[in-house]
C-alpha cells in the first residue's frame, strides 16, 4: 500500500513540472539602475584648486557660503554672512557720540605657523556726517608657550586656560570726527557755553601683554605700549552751537591754536583674578602713561589711570562675555583659532551685578598743560564711546583729572537675545588732583535695553536722567564691532 501512495505522488509531481514547463514563458524584468540622487549644484562640494594659496581658499570657501545663504536665501544666515563672516564682511558700528552709525568694508586674515600666530584686521568705515575711521591691526600670538590651567584652588586640571599666551598688538588707525563738545574745563563750566569743534587724529603704535603664571590665580598680565599720536584740530560753523574759537582761546582751551605730535608711552599691570569659587570676577587694571610733545614742551604730561570693574554673576559659572583682547576689533570667535562667530540664534540666560570705580589724574611740571583734546570728558559718551554721567550731554564735563563710580544690574528677557539694564552713576571732573573726592558729585541714572546677539555688536538704548541739566537718550552700537579687542583710546 505504501508503494501505491509513493507512486501516485511521484506521477502528480511529473505533471506538475510538465505543466510548468509547457506554459508559454513570461518576460523576464530587467532590473533598472537606480537613479543617484543628486544634491543641489550650491551644495556639490568643488573640486579645490591646485596650488591654492590660504588667502585664496578662504576667499573660495566664502564665496560658496554666501552662495549658499544669499543667492539661495536665507534671511538670517544671509545677514549674519554679511556681518561677520571672513575673511571679507561689512563692518558696522558707531563712532564717537554726535558723529552717527559707520559703515563700510572690513578685511580679517590669518597665518597659523608652527610657535605663532598672526591676525590681520583691516576696517574703513564712513558716516553721514562725513566723519570716517580706517585702520590696520596685527596681533601676534605665540602659541608654543600653553597657558597655566588650574582650578579654582588653584590646583592644576584639565579645564579651561586661566593664563593665555602672550600676545602683542601692532596698529595704525586714522579717524575724522567733525562734531565734539566743548563746554569749556572744570566742574563750573555751563550747558549753555556749548560749542563744536572738529578732530582728526592719526594713531600709529604697538601694545605688548604678557601674563605673570606663577603668581597662580591673580592672573596678572603687565602690560606695555608706545604710540605716536598726530593731532589735527578744526572750528566746526555748520552747526546750531557756535565753533570752538568764537569763545573760548588757548588760555581756557590748552591746545587749540597749536598740535604738536606726540610720542606717548605706557606702563602697566592688569589683574584678573575670580574669588569665592567664582561668584566674583576683578578685572583691575593699573596704567601710567607719558605724552611726549615734540617741539613744544610745555603740553608734555604724565597720566595715572586706575580702572576697577567687579562682575557679580546672577547665575554661578554664567559670565558676560570671554576675554577677546586677543581677537582683532573686526573679528570674534570661540577660541583664538576659531573664526567663525557664534550663531545669532545663540542664547544665554545671563544676569550680572557690575561695579566700577576710574580713577584719572593728570601730572604736569612747571608751565607744561594737558591739551584739552587729550583730557578725559565725562557725560553722555566720551570720544571713545564710553559711557559716564548718561543723563548729561556727550561730552559735558572736561578736564585733566576725573573721578566715576558706577553700578549696574543687566538681566536677559526670558530666552530672547535681548537684556535689561539699570544704572546708577556718580563722579565729577577737575582741574586740580586735590579737588578730587567724593564731595561735590554729579549723580545720574538710566535705564535702557542690551542687545545680545550671537556675533553681533551689542546694541545699547538707554534713558537717562538726574543731574538738572534734562534728560538723555543714548542710541550706542559698540565700537568695538564685533565684540573683540577695543581700539587705541583717542585720549
Amino acid at each position: 500500500m505504501r508503494f501505491v501512495l509513493l507512486l501516485i505522488v511521484l506521477v502528480a509531481s511529473s505533471g506538475v513540472a510538465r505543466s510548468q514547463t509547457d506554459a508559454p514563458s513570461q518576460p523576464q524584468e530587467t532590473p533598472q539602475p537606480q537613479a543617484t540622487v543628486q544634491p543641489p549644484v550650491h551644495l556639490q562640494e568643488k573640486p579645490q584648486p591646485q596650488h591654492e594659496t590660504a588667502v585664496a581658499a578662504e576667499f573660495r570657501l566664502e564665496g560658496d557660503r554666501f552662495h549658499e545663504s544669499c543667492v539661495h536665501f536665507n534671511a538670517g544666515s544671509c545677514a549674519q554672512l554679511l556681518f561677520t563672516d571672513h575673511p571679507l564682511h561689512i563692518a558696522a558700528g558707531s563712532l564717537a557720540p554726535q558723529n552717527g552709525f559707520a559703515g563700510g568694508p572690513a578685511l580679517v586674515l590669518h597665518y597659523d605657523a608652527s610657535k605663532y600666530l598672526i591676525k590681520w584686521n583691516f576696517d574703513a568705515v564712513g558716516s553721514a556726517n562725513g566723519s570716517w575711521r580706517a585702520g590696520a591691526y596685527m596681533k601676534i600670538i605665540p602659541t608654543a608657550m600653553k597657558g597655566v590651567v588650574v582650578n579654582r584652588s588653584g590646583k592644576k586640571h584639565k579645564g579651561v586656560s586661566l593664563f593665555s599666551a602672550p600676545y602683542f598688538t601692532l596698529f595704525t588707525q586714522a579717524i575724522s570726527l567733525n562734531k565734539i563738545g566743548f563746554y569749556g574745563l572744570g566742574p563750573s563750566s555751563t550747558a549753555t557755553a556749548r560749542t563744536f569743534f572738529g578732530m582728526t587724529e592719526t594713531i600709529a603704535g604697538a601694545t605688548a601683554n604678557v601674563p605673570v603664571p606663577k603668581l597662580g590665580p591673580l592672573n596678572l598680565s603687565l602690560i606695555g605700549e608706545v604710540n605716536g599720536r598726530f593731532v589735527t584740530i578744526r572750528g566746526n560753523h555748520g552747526e546750531n552751537s557756535p565753533s570752538i574759537e568764537t569763545k573760548f582761546s588757548p588760555a581756557t582751551a590748552p591746545g587749540l591754536n597749536t598740535q604738536p605730535a606726540f610720542i606717548q608711552f605706557g606702563e602697566g599691570l592688569r589683574m584678573k583674578p575670580q574669588l569665592f569659587n567664582g561668584f566674583i570676577s576683578l578685572d583691575y587694571l593699573a596704567n601710567f602713561q607719558q605724552f611726549v610733545a615734540s617741539g613744544d614742551s610745555s603740553f608734555s604730561f604724565r597720566r595715572l589711570n586706575l580702572d576697577f570693574s567687579h562682575e557679580i554673576p546672577i547665575y554661578h559659572g554664567v559670565t558676560s562675555r570671554s576675554d577677546t583682547k586677543a581677537f582683532g576689533p573686526d573679528e570674534c570667535g570661540s577660541d583664538l583659532k576659531s573664526q567663525p562667530c557664534p550663531s545669532y540664534k545663540s542664547r544665554n540666560r545671563y544676569g550680572s551685578v557690575n561695579l566700577r570705580f576710574l580713577l584719572t589724574e593728570s601730572m604736569t611740571s612747571g608751565g607744561s598743560m594737558v591739551p584739552f583734546y587729550f583730557q578725559p570728558t565725562l557725560g553722555g559718551s566720551d570720544v571713545n564711546g564710553s559711557a559716564s554721567l548718561p543723563s548729561f550731554q556727550d561730552y559735558r564735563f572736561r578736564a585733566p583729572n576725573v573721578v566715576l563710580y558706577h553700578a549696574s544690574i543687566e538681566h536677559s528677557i526670558f530666552s530672547l537675545p535681548m537684556g535689561v539694564i539699570l544704572g546708577a552713576d556718580a563722579g565729577k571732573a577737575v582741574l586740580t588732583r586735590g579737588d578730587i573726592g567724593i564731595d561735590h558729585l554729579r549723580h545720574s541714572y538710566s535705564a535702557g535695553v542690551t542687545l545680545r546677539a550671537g556675533g553681533f555688536p551689542m546694541v545699547v538704548l538707554m534713558f537717562a536722567y538726574g543731574g538738572h541739566e534734562g534728560n538723555h537718550f543714548i542710541a550706542n552700537m559698540n565700537t568695538s564691532l564685533l565684540g573683540g579687542s577695543a581700539r587705541p583710546s583717542l585720549f
